[in-house]
């Protein structure tokens, strides 16, 4: 009988790279999905604006319904104030008081409500009586669409810019 011509054995090619088992493509998906989430909730964060928080402090002052009209409109001046302090250089808004406050105030909503109308509370409430209620809620809207309308100012502002400067580019 004559000796069979048998082949030496045979390796199988090496298993490639690519395409990837299902459980990578599950793992490279879900990495994804967990860096999504992660982006939006810092973006949602960092939303979070001195003005949006002095909305929902003024929400607070407006609801609450056992504080005095006269203190009322003390924390609503220190609220007005602070917010102008964070948005604005220190030297352009600290020193401001009376009709100068209230120019300042009226050039953000670009009228002359503060300065001529209802916004003449903050500046002459120690001097006069006690509001009504009406004159109050108009003071409270009116210092809603002042933040409102800074709440639209998106260019943060330098030292050197002042407010305005940064609403009008």
């Amino acid at each position: 009988m004559e000796p069979l011509l048998l082949r030496d054995i045979h390796l199988p090619e090496p298993i490639s790279w690519w395409p990837p088992a299902i459980g990578w493509w599950i793992v490279l998906g879900l990495t994804l999905l967990v860096s999504a989430e992660l982006t939006y909730l810092l973006r949602q964060r960092k939303r979070v604006t001195p003005a949006g928080l002095a909305l929902k402090e003024l929400a607070l002052l407006e609801n609450d319904p056992d504080m005095p009209a006269r203190t009322k409109l003390q924390a609503l001046s220190i609220l007005l104030r602070r917010v102008a302090l964070t948005l604005s250089p220190r030297k352009e808004v600290a020193g401001l008081m009376g009709e100068n406050w209230l120019r300042w105030l009226d050039e953000v909503t670009g009228d002359t409500r503060f300065s001529e109308g209802p916004g003449r509370w903050l500046a002459e409430a120690p001097y006069r009586p006690v509001p009504d209620e009406a004159e109050l809620a108009e003071l409270l809207a009116l210092c809603r669409d002042w933040l409102n309308a800074l709440a639209k100012v998106k260019k943060p502002r330098t030292k050197s810019q002042s407010l305005l400067a940064g609403k009008a580019a």
